[in-house]
C-alpha cells in the first residue's frame, strides 16, 4: 500500500490540446488546498490548548523550527499550478492554522511575498485553536462577502468544539465565485464512531450551499477542505450526494473529480499502514464542462494531487508517506503529512 503514496501525478500534456484549435488562447487559474499540519507559533496562548501541539511540545529551538517550517510551506505553495498557470495558486484554502498571526508570516516569506496574497481567517472553536482560512492573490480575486459557520455538532449532547466552515464569495476576474473551506472532524477514537460527526459537517456544508443558491442563480461553488472521509463514504455520497461521473451531473449536484483519483489509487496521506484520499476540491455543475468544450466562462480542466518526489518521505518508519513536520515530539525538517490538491480553471481569452 505505501507503493501507492509515491505514485507521481499524472502529469498534463506539454500544452492544453484545445488551446491548438482554431489558435485559441486561454487564461488559467489555480485553485488549492492544503492542510498545512500543525502550523502553530511558539507563544503560548492560555486562551487554547495549544501547548498540545507539536510546535510547543519541542524543548528547544522552537523559533529556528517554526521559521523553517514557513520556509518549507511557503516553497510548495509557489509551485502548486506553477506548471501551466505560470504563478502560485490565486485562491488556496487552508487548514491547521493557529492565528491570523502565523499565516501573515507565511505569506510574507521570500516564496511568497511577491503574490501580495490577502488573508480571510476567523478564529475557530477547536479546543486546540486550530482554523481554517482563505489565501487569494489580490490581482485575480477580489472577495466582497465572508463568513464563518459553526457546523453546531453535538455528540451524546454534548458540543463538539471543531473547525468552523469559512465561506467566501468574490470576484474571480470578472466572475463571481463562492468557496467553502472545510476541516471536518477527525477520525479519533475509530472511524464508525466517528462517522456521524462528519455526516453532521457534511449537512452544515449542504446548508451553505442552500443559501448560495437562495441568493444567486446558477452559482459557481467551491467546497475544498480536509474532509477526514475518503470520497465513497457516506458523508459525500449519501449527505452532499457527489456524482463522480460528469454525465451524471444535474444542475444542482456537486461533482467530485477525486473520487476517480482515489478509485484508481492515488491518496492524499497515509496513517497507520491506511492510505486515504481525505483532500479534495469539489465543484457545482457551472464549473463543470461535461464535453462541449465551452470555456467561454470559467471551467475546470483538471484536479490533481501536488505530490511531487520531495514532499514524499524516502527512509524509516514513514516511507512512502508525506514527508510531515513532526513525529514523537520532535522536527523532521519535512513540509506536511498531507499532500496538497489543485485544479486549473481555464477560460477562452477574448
Amino acid at each position: 500500500m505505501r507503493k501507492q503514496l509515491s505514485v507521481i501525478v499524472l502529469l498534463l500534456t506539454v500544452s492544453f490540446t484545445f488551446s491548438q484549435k482554431k489558435g485559441k488562447q486561454y487564461n488559467i487559474r489555480t485553485l488549492a488546498f492544503y492542510n498545512l499540519e500543525n502550523l502553530f507559533d511558539t507563544i503560548n496562548d492560555t486562551t487554547i490548548n495549544d501547548e498540545a501541539s507539536p510546535m510547543m511540545e519541542l524543548k528547544s529551538n522552537r523559533s529556528k523550527v517554526y521559521w523553517d517550517k514557513i520556509d518549507k510551506l511557503g516553497s510548495v505553495i509557489a509551485q502548486i499550478g506553477a506548471e501551466k498557470a505560470n504563478t502560485s495558486p490565486a485562491i488556496i484554502g487552508v487548514s491547521e492554522v493557529e492565528n491570523l498571526s502565523v499565516l501573515e508570516d507565511l505569506v510574507k516569506s521570500k516564496h511568497l511575498k511577491s503574490k501580495k496574497y490577502g488573508i480571510i481567517h476567523y478564529d475557530s472553536p477547536d479546543k486546540r485553536g486550530i482554523d481554517v482560512a482563505l489565501l487569494y492573490q489580490k490581482r485575480y480575486f477580489k472577495p466582497i462577502h465572508h463568513e464563518a459557520f459553526n457546523p453546531n455538532i453535538y455528540r451524546n449532547n454534548r458540543k463538539v468544539y471543531t473547525r468552523d466552515q469559512l465561506l467566501v464569495s468574490g470576484y474571480l476576474d470578472d466572475e463571481l465565485i463562492h468557496v467553502i473551506v472545510n476541516h471536518w472532524p477527525s477520525r479519533s477514537g475509530g472511524e464508525a464512531k466517528s462517522r456521524p460527526l462528519r455526516e453532521k459537517a457534511a449537512y452544515q456544508n449542504t446548508k451553505i450551499i442552500e443559501q448560495i443558491r437562495e441568493k444567486h442563480e446558477n452559482p459557481k461553488i467551491i467546497t475544498m477542505g480536509d474532509f477526514n472521509d475518503d470520497p465513497i463514504n457516506s458523508s459525500f455520497k449519501e449527505v452532499l450526494k457527489t456524482k463522480s461521473r460528469k454525465k451524471e451531473v444535474g444542475e444542482l449536484d456537486i461533482y467530485n473529480p477525486y473520487e476517480d483519483l482515489h478509485r484508481r489509487g492515488f491518496n492524499t496521506l497515509g496513517y497507520r499502514d491506511n492510505i486515504n484520499l481525505f483532500d479534495m476540491i469539489l465543484i457545482s455543475s457551472p464549473l463543470l464542462d461535461k464535453g462541449e468544450k465551452d470555456f467561454s466562462t470559467y471551467k475546470m480542466y483538471k484536479a490533481m494531487i501536488f505530490n511531487k518526489r520531495f514532499l514524499t518521505n524516502k527512509r524509516g518508519q514513514f516511507k512512502g508517506y508525506p514527508f510531515r513536520s513532526f513525529s514523537y515530539g520532535g522536527y523532521t525538517g519535512g513540509y506536511s503529512d498531507h499532500y496538497p490538491v489543485y485544479m486549473y480553471l481555464i477560460k477562452e481569452k477574448k
